[in-house]
């Protein structure tokens, strides 16, 4: 190599030298604000990258982290994701983890929901896939677990709050909701349902009318064994809620007969048994005050007519008539139709 070439390259090794000692200490410059979350889309390139950096970031700011990224070497590809800066961080530390791909996790909260369709909206306003593309995950992680029928899925997620990467593919989100269900559903609550002559998803089925009759926790075993009588004398559970579901209007106030004459399987006044699946996702607590319910010997209830939220329970259909009446007589005299 000629003397000339190594001078030329000692020369630029200096320089680049000096260029990275000037990224480690001129972009000291710290983050003053609320945190503030970067997305940074699949595809972006170069240019779209530094976009994001200022449009989050302000352009002083944000163009620094830019010109500091690009210096470490930044590629596009792997700043693909979404990252959280925090009050007071240094712009040379969030290039870097922008540079690595460090991304922050995103919370998801996913409540008790009555639609599937409200699930999967959720989940796509907290991430980069789209609703449709994790409604198909779900339905086919789901069936790959024992959900052959899409009617069983309000039992195949529970209510939580879930940590994904903001870039998880759909198929991961799926994975991730049925193994925190799975895990839920141990041997101890199989042998549980079991017991009851139930399955899993059959449970939940219970649970999720219980949850629609009551929003009074201490309740919920107590109806949760009611129906358990009623299934066992093979009775029609006749729960109003399925009626509700069936018509389409969880508001009804008054369920009257032009709404029990209202043909579908989830109808519990025209078929017996249980519907075919839940109607609404159920939370825990209420799948397991259903699996350890004790005993009693109640067919009937009513919601009380002081409208407190709560139950009159009865044994007898005629202790059942009397309370029925007062109900409908105080929903007449507010006229409530």
């Amino acid at each position: 190599m000629s003397k000339t070439k190594k001078i030329t390259i000692a020369v630029a090794a200096v320089l680049f030298v000096l260029l990275l000692v000037g990224v480690w200490l001129a972009p000291m410059r710290h983050y003053a604000g609320a945190d503030v979350r970067i997305y940074i889309p699949a595809g972006s390139t170069a240019d779209a990258v530094g976009d994001s950096l200022r449009v989050a970031l302000g352009e002083d700011y944000g163009g620094e982290v830019y010109r500091a990224w690009c210096v470490l070497g930044g590629d596009a590809a792997t700043a693909h994701g979404s990252y959280v800066v925090r009050d007071g961080a240094w712009s040379l530390r969030v290039a870097r983890m922008v540079q690595c791909g460090r991304q922050t996790p995103v919370r998801v909260h996913v409540s008790a929901q009555r639609l599937m369709g409200d699930v999967y909206a959720r989940l796509a306003s907290k991430l980069e896939a789209d609703s449709a593309s994790i409604a198909r995950a779900i339905d086919s992680v789901a069936r790959r677990s024992g959900f052959t029928d899409k009617r069983w899925l309000p039992a195949a997620i529970l209510p939580d709050t879930y940590e994904f990467y903001w870039t998880a593919s759909p198929e991961r989100v799926a994975q991730t909701l049925l193994k925190v269900r799975n895990d839920f559903w141990n041997d101890s609550r199989r042998a549980q349902a079991a017991a009851l002559g139930l399955t899993p998803v059959e449970v939940a089925t219970v649970a999720s009318i219980v949850e629609e009759e009551s929003a009074m926790a201490d309740e919920h075993a107590v109806i949760a064994r009611l129906y358990l009588n009623r299934l066992a004398k093979g009775m029609p559970l006749q729960a109003d809620p399925t009626v509700k579901y069936a018509v389409g209007d969880f508001t009804l106030r008054r369920i009257t007969g032009r709404h029990l004459a209202v043909e579908s399987p989830y109808n519990t006044y025209k078929h017996a048994g249980l519907p075919p699946g839940p109607i609404r996702m159920t939370e825990r607590r209420t799948i397991d005050a259903m699996l350890t319910a004790p005993a009693h010997t109640y067919l009937y209830m009513c919601a009380k007519e002081d409208f407190s939220g709560r139950h009159n329970f009865a044994t007898t259909f005629a202790e059942h008539q009397a309370n029925a009446r007062r109900y409908q007589q105080e929903l007449n005299r507010r006229g409530i139709h």
